[in-house]
């Protein structure tokens, strides 16, 4: 059987290829374990062409997006594979969304088609979406549970027995490597998602750098805690799997307990995750009481890293090898990384040096280099900056200038070696357990509610999450909202993780002569 490391992945252009060409290179190594089912290569070839006739069936055309929306699973793999096989874009939708979140995304991508679950941890997805409008989407089809506006999974794929293998085979040829492999949601400062286009090679070609430079193997065994919504479970996650041939081992909830009990149990050695996810082990005493002697990679990042985490991983957790990285959908979900041998002060104090073939640095407001030890705005040039936001002309060119420069507007500091270290967020975003909180989108939904008449969100320090979020309510005239109730909302009409964890009803926000609200008084405030 060939190594891994014996072709680059990126030549096959897309990643239907990708995982044809891998189900006969690894054929009889096991690509997934999902509880309870053993699913090799060669079979994972057969069940993606299989899921592609389905998606050609239902009338999928080349370039139509596809939502997906449900948990960590084989199905969730197999789904995305089979329309990005049919020529369809991918469309992840997060599990921790409400019902607008949700049909915000499929309206504004026009997605013709949703594949998800009937149920996941108490949200019915189907029900979510009953008041959407959502003029595009033609049907919904469930792997997991029953609903009667849904077709089965079942049932999906045997009405695909109508197209015969070769019509899916040519179709899948004819995927050319530039075009759209899926379009992944991010929200920023105006409060309005942004859909980050990217094709099918720079997802490989960023992936096949990010799989060398952890050392990602054959014989490896990768749990993923990662959502498959985010770059990280998707990309870094089964995506990189199927690229080296490694098991991929998919997680549906995070449960400190359960993990630790698979990576013993299920000889895990792959455990990327948020800084949160070491601390939460190293946090918990039972922790000892696991077989952690298979652990050997820790990819983080998305949150500060400290040197102690770093040592404490190593040391007490038994990884031999800690990375480091930075990335953002824009850039494809990665653009620096730090590098095997790297000393504990260099992972913790940065977040490593551009990947191959990837620019990156720090300029001035004129868009100039800053002198190395000088913070700037981080820029990135190259084969991984997205190919634009989704129907979203201007907020592209604001984003990517006329030399292809990507904007990020985050501010940091590269040394004479290259190496990066982020010191601010763009502008007020914040980082809890890994997901990207934007203010503006917070803020924008909590006016919703009857009761406020302004607030102001800020991200405060949190020991496990990084950072979480502080709304600063200004009620309506007559109105005494109590923030157990504001809380309570909150949690009713937005993803748990843009859910502020602090709320203070206060009689007016500070502002400016322009009227702007003062988020560093709110900082002080609280004391950060």
């Amino acid at each position: 059987m060939s190594d891994a490391r014996d072709f680059r992945p990126s030549s096959l252009g897309t990643i239907p290829r990708l995982v044809q060409d891998s189900s006969r290179r690894f054929a009889g190594r096991v690509a997934f374990e999902d509880q309870g089912r053993v699913v090799r290569f060669d079979e994972l070839g057969a069940l993606a062409l299989q899921a592609s006739r389905a998606f050609i069936a239902a009338g999928l055309q080349p370039g139509d997006r596809v939502g997906v929306w449900g948990p960590n699973s084989l199905e969730w793999v197999i789904a995305a594979v089979g329309l990005q096989s049919a020529g369809g874009v991918l469309v992840p939708l997060n599990t921790r969304f409400k019902g607008s979140e949700a049909g915000y995304n499929l309206r504004k991508s026009g997605a013709r088609l949703l594949v998800t679950v009937e149920e996941f941890v108490g949200a019915r997805f189907v029900d979510l979406l009953a008041d959407q409008e959502l003029p595009a989407l033609e049907g919904i089809v469930t792997w997991e549970g029953s609903h009667a506006k849904a077709e089965s999974w079942k049932g999906f794929l045997a009405a695909g027995e109508s197209i015969s293998e070769d019509a899916a085979r040519e179709r899948l040829l004819a995927v050319q490597p530039g075009d759209l492999a899926d379009v992944m949601f991010t929200s920023g400062t105006t409060g309005n998602p942004k859909g980050v286009m990217t094709g099918h090679e720079q997802n490989l070609r960023a992936f096949e750098s990010w799989s060398e430079v952890v050392g990602l193997r054959a014989e490896d065994r990768y749990l993923i805690v990662n959502p498959f919504f985010h770059a990280m479970g998707y990309k870094a996650g089964w995506l990189a799997c199927i690229m080296r041939g490694a098991a991929c081992l998919p997680h549906r909830v995070m449960d400190v307990s359960e993990v630790l009990q698979r990576v013993g149990e299920e000889r895990v050695s792959v455990l990327p995750g948020v800084p949160s996810l070491y601390q939460s082990f190293l946090m918990d005493p039972a922790h000892r009481d696991f077989d952690l002697s298979n652990l050997r990679l820790a990819v983080t990042g998305a949150a500060p890293v400290s040197v102690e985490l770093v040592r404490r991983i190593r040391e007490e957790l038994g990884f031999e090898t800690v990375i480091t990285g930075y990335g953002l959908t824009e850039a494809t979900g990665i653009a620096t990384m730090c590098r095997d041998g790297d000393a504990p002060e260099i992972i913790a104090n940065s977040s490593g040096r551009a990947i191959p073939d990837v620019e990156v640095l720090c300029v001035d407001d004129e868009g100039k280099e800053v002198p190395r030890g000088e913070p700037g705005e981080v820029v990135v040039r190259g084969y991984n900056v997205m190919r634009g936001y989704y129907d979203d002309e201007d907020e592209t060119r604001k984003t990517i200038d006329d030399a292809g420069w990507l904007h990020t507007g985050d501010i940091g500091v590269m040394d004479e070696n290259g190496y990066l270290d982020i010191t601010d967020r763009k502008k007020d975003m914040f980082i809890m357990g890994g997901f990207n909180c934007y203010p503006a989108e917070i803020e924008g939904l909590l006016f919703e509610h009857p009761e406020v008449a302004q607030v102001a969100v800020i991200g405060i320090p949190d020991e496990r999450m990084g950072e979480v979020g502080a709304a600063f309510v200004v009620p309506e005239p007559g109105a005494r909202p109590e923030p157990d109730a504001l809380h309570a909302w909150c949690r009713e009409h937005m993803a748990n993780y843009k859910v502020p964890r602090r709320i203070e009803v206060i009689g007016e926000l500070p502002m400016n002569a322009m009227g702007k609200v003062q988020k560093f008084r709110l900082r002080e405030r609280v004391g950060c």
